[in-house]
């Protein structure tokens, strides 16, 4: 039997990842003067199963975060399902869903799609995490074209 290790898969330990940042509103939210731009370091961290979810996505295929209209349930009854690749629990769909839009587009994710991540519960500094690790994963797959 194999063992993958999904934790260091991205390039990154699943335990606690710093995400550092800098920003006028990043300044201002907390206290350190308007205008001036310090470092703000957030802990940002995703667990195994997550990152497992994350690496799944890049097999899914954008159709997949569409529902089948009448056309596809019908062509599935005539030759069979294909298997759901949508998950039971929201929040790891919500993760799964925005990975999708990140394996396939970059950083032209939907609006809609970063809204449903964050009210899954996730926050800002994971949407930015998750990024990095997807372009990151991305442009090594490129290079080794």
């Amino acid at each position: 039997m194999a063992f993958i290790d999904f934790s260091s898969a991205f390039g990154c330990s699943a335990t606690s990842i710093k995400v550092e940042r800098s920003s006028a509103a990043d300044a201002q939210r907390t206290g350190s003067g308007a205008g001036i731009s310090s470092p703000v370091v957030n802990d940002a961290s995703l667990s195994a199963l997550e990152w497992l979810v994350v690496s799944l996505a890049r097999r899914d295929r954008l159709s997949s975060l569409r529902t089948p209209g009448r056309m596809a349930s019908a062509m599935g009854v005539l030759f069979g399902q294909r298997p759901n690749p949508r998950l039971a629990d929201p929040k790891l769909e919500a993760l799964r869903r925005l990975a999708v839009y990140a394996w396939h587009q970059g950083f032209a994710v939907p609006v809609s799609a970063v809204k449903a991540f964050v009210a899954a519960g996730y926050t800002n500094d994971h949407y930015e995490l998750l990024l990095a690790s997807v372009s990151k994963a991305r442009l090594r797959r490129v290079g080794a074209r």
